[in-house]
């Protein structure tokens, strides 16, 4: 069979690793889809509504997470405007507070011989995204890939291949040049990190600034 030596084909191959059923299921990550993906609230609107409905059922009817409502949008945009004053790991720690109820969105890991603590942390979505549209236009602008824990987007990477004559250079300059920083996924806060990778190298950066973004190594 001949090997895909696209970007593309890298592609692939780091999100089949990523979510091969032969892994351990604590080392899995699920598969997320990219039209899950609300560009409005930079948010993966099923893995979220799937964590909350294993974790803390009474608030789906609470925050009508079942379906598009002035109820639901008033929590989305409550999650993304404390996500933007805190920054995604402060909520994902902490959790938000909406009227009259607290939500829960991450549960860390359990200490030995604790049950239910071990039974809330593996109800934690691990998700990874494929060509994951982002933009509030319609320029059909997409990243490689996107990292989310429970919805909330923690990563994003953009990848390339030597084989293909790109490296990792390359990736930076389109995270400098074509990724705007003023998109809500790339604002400082919303992902804990941007990651640019080709199949030798990878260099990442916490605070996209355009052209004055600074990556450094992750080797």
């Amino acid at each position: 069979m001949k090997t895909d030596t696209s970007e593309k084909g890298l592609e692939a191959l780091i999100v089949g690793y990523m979510t091969d059923d032969t892994r351990p299921a604590g080392e899995r990550w699920i598969a997320g889809k990219p039209e899950d993906y609300d560009r409005s609230y930079a948010i993966d609107l099923e893995q979220l509504r799937m964590f909350v409905a294993a974790t803390q059922p009474m608030l789906l009817e609470a925050f009508d997470l079942d379906k598009d409502s002035p109820t639901r949008q008033k929590f989305l945009a409550r999650l993304q405007g404390e996500i933007t004053k805190r920054g995604v790991i402060d909520v994902l720690r902490h959790g938000v507070k909406h009227g009259a109820h607290s939500i829960d969105l991450f549960y860390g890991t359990p200490t030995p011989g604790n049950t239910k603590a071990e039974e809330r942390h593996a109800a934690n979505r691990f998700s990874v995204t494929r060509q994951l549209r982002y933009s509030l236009d319609e320029s059909m602008n997409a990243l490689d890939i996107g990292l989310f824990i429970n919805g909330l987007p923690i990563a994003t990477f953009e990848l390339k291949n030597s084989l293909t004559k790109q490296t990792v250079a390359d990736a930076i300059e389109q995270y400098k040049r074509d990724r705007n920083p003023r998109e809500l996924i790339f604002q400082f806060g919303r992902c804990i990190a941007h990651f640019a990778i080709d199949d030798v190298e990878v260099r990442f950066c916490t605070h996209l600034k355009g052209g004055a973004s600074w990556f450094l190594p992750f080797n």
